[in-house]
């Protein structure tokens, strides 16, 4: 049962990935909070979203996923924030009100290309209302969410950086052993099969195309180099 709990649920996540998703989560977290402070000049509560928990969840924890790049974060969070806010003025019904907002947010964010998770949050708090949005109010999308969401991202920049990730993500090359031919049993794939079998499975994954490509093709060249060493 240990053994299953402390297996990684996402595929790479070491322990020393996890350990570094926690640590810039804390340093990006406490940054957005100091920063949001220090040019506002309020407190806490008003100043620091609940969605933006969630948002360092994605930015440190799995950087490489659709859902976390900067633009999913920072318009993501802040175009579901002014549509719950929109929502909340004409719907007066809170329950009906609560599901109109997440779902238009979710409409709004696939078709803005920055679909984030926590913008599901940042629509249902702006129509809940509470300390951010009674404080800041029509203005509550850019105070405090915009800020903090720019600032969460420029902390996760930062970081990735230094610790010799790529984030904003790009996908990195495939490596592959010099001058090893490829058997002519081997056969290839192109990209058109990609996108024939993603559409034959008719789902929605939380890869991109290009990642999921470059994976193919490093699965392709270390098969091919297993079967030359073998041969």
């Amino acid at each position: 049962m240990a053994s299953l709990i402390f297996t990684p649920i996402l595929a790479g996540a070491s322990l020393h990935e996890r350990l570094l998703a926690g640590l810039g989560a804390l340093i990006g977290i406490a940054l957005t909070g100091a920063l949001a402070g220090v040019l506002i000049g309020h407190g806490l509560s008003p100043l620091l979203v609940a969605p933006m928990g969630a948002s360092a969840v994605l930015v440190f924890a799995v950087p490489a996923s659709p859902l976390a790049q900067p633009w999913s974060v920072i318009g993501g969070n802040t175009l579901s924030a002014a549509v719950g806010l929109l929502v909340a003025h004409f719907v007066a019904e809170p329950v009906l009100a609560t599901g109109i907002a997440v779902s238009l947010a979710i409409l709004v964010m696939s078709l803005t290309r920055c679909l984030h998770p926590p913008g599901g949050a940042a629509a249902l708090m702006a129509v809940l209302g509470g300390g951010a949005v009674d404080a800041w109010g029509p203005f509550f999308p850019v105070m405090p969410v915009l800020l903090n969401a720019v600032v969460l991202t420029m902390a996760g920049i930062i970081f990735h950086r230094l610790c010799g990730r790529s984030y904003p993500h790009r996908p990195a090359p495939v490596v592959t052993a010099a001058n090893i031919p490829v058997p002519p049993d081997i056969p290839n794939f192109e990209e058109e099969d990609v996108d024939a079998a993603l559409a034959h499975l008719d789902e929605t994954f939380d890869i991109d195309r290009e990642d999921l490509i470059r994976l193919m093709r490093q699965v392709e060249a270390e098969h091919i180099a297993r079967r030359t060493a073998i041969k």
